[in-house]
């Protein structure tokens, strides 16, 4: 099943359908029905589906089709081919997620057969990789139906371990438009770049205030942070630059308010840069653009989600994570959420990214409990 999985190219920039289309006529053979809901676009498309009766105290099981690019990493295996050695499969979307989809539809045969007294719900997502845009339509869909589940486990990579906590997130564009023109005429121009620097440097001390404020020992590292990771901008060596711009994501913990760190950046933008630029020209401005939130996900402690993870994983323990995923939007509907699926994130995104297989293996036991206990 992850072989076929990792065939389909559902990079983020691509259409998902094909894997939705497949994954549909697969649980069609045995019976079950799919709720497809396409993007707005009709480009791509969320899955959900329902094994089981038609019943509340289900529980959802959550995954993201979509995987990250391949382009210029020094792949030594074929990315869209599995490709088993030494105890590992490898392959692009082994460990960032498409194992946990896998190991679900594997069972569904089994599931299919009878004897589940409590639904067992699959939610397979688009997009997630670009900033989680592709959920929000499932959400809601799912906040209309009525439905009542018990848990949500989204299997992200966490070597089976039960996350219960994990930061959010906020990414997005800052442009600066100054006055293009030679460069020895600085006093008739305005410097995009060097604007823009400013504004990254100002960021980088709102990162150090974010080290010294509040913290959680649960979390690696323990603080929020702000970082800019991709900056463009300037036409030649002596032409001052019209436009710069960057790109900027904020990871916060649970319960610092996303906006703060993006109102920050305006208000610096607006009273100290903003000022010194339109005293040459009203024409230039500085655009601050939020391109997608991801909720963080707030432990729970003796949720119905923690109890139930920690029994089918053997655990006695939960552990939070720096990394974002869907988890936030389910538990927004009020349904607790945790997070729980085979792979280490440190495979995630690299060239010969793999899972092993005992990884495989321990995700196999844990849905062999979770079908043990929905025949309850």
């Amino acid at each position: 099943m992850l072989a076929k999985l990792v065939a389909f190219d559902t990079t983020s920039r691509n259409s998902n359908l094909p894997l939705i289309e497949w994954v549909a006529a697969y649980l069609a053979e045995h019976g079950v029905r799919s709720e497809i809901l396409h993007s707005p676009d009709r480009t791509k498309a969320n899955l959900f589906a329902t094994i089981g009766p038609a019943a509340n105290g289900g529980i959802i099981l959550s995954g993201h089709t979509d995987v990250v690019p391949v382009d210029g990493q020094p792949w030594t295996t074929d990315p869209w081919t599995l490709t088993e050695k030494d105890g590992r499969v490898y392959g692009r979307g082994t460990t960032d997620m498409k194992a946990f989809s896998a190991a679900a539809l594997a069972k569904v045969p089994d599931w299919t057969k009878g004897g589940l007294k409590r639904p067992i719900h699959l939610a397979l997502s688009y997009d997630e990789e670009v900033g989680c845009t592709g959920v929000g339509g499932m959400i809601d869909w799912l906040g209309r139906s009525g439905m009542r589940p018990r848990a949500v486990i989204v299997g992200e990579p966490t070597e089976m371990r039960v996350v219960t906590s994990h930061k959010g997130g906020i990414i997005g564009t800052c442009t600066v438009i100054g006055v293009a023109g030679h460069s020895s005429q600085v006093h008739r121009t305005v410097n995009a770049v060097m604007y823009a620097a400013e504004l990254v440097a100002y960021g980088a001390r709102l990162g150090e205030e974010m080290k010294a404020a509040t913290q959680d020992a649960a979390f690696d590292p323990p603080y929020s942070s702000l970082q800019i990771n991709i900056m463009r901008g300037g036409a030649g060596g002596n032409v001052v630059p019209h436009e710069a711009s960057f790109f900027w994501e904020h990871r916060a913990l649970p319960g610092v308010r996303l906006e703060d760190c993006v109102d920050k950046l305006r208000a610096y933008a607006a009273d100290i840069l903003l000022p010194r630029m339109r005293a040459v020209s009203p024409a230039t401005d500085i655009r601050i653009d939020v391109l997608a939130k991801i909720p963080a996900l707030g432990a729970e402690p003796g949720s119905a989600a923690e109890t139930l993870a920690l029994a089918l994983a053997g655990r006695n323990a939960t552990e939070a994570v720096a990394f974002g995923t869907e988890a936030g939007y389910f538990q927004g509907l009020g349904i607790p959420t945790v997070v729980c699926g085979p792979g280490h994130i440190a495979q995630a995104h690299q060239p010969d990214e793999f899972i092993a297989l005992d990884q495989l293996a321990a995700c196999d036991r844990f849905l062999d409990r979770l079908t043990e206990e929905c025949r309850k």
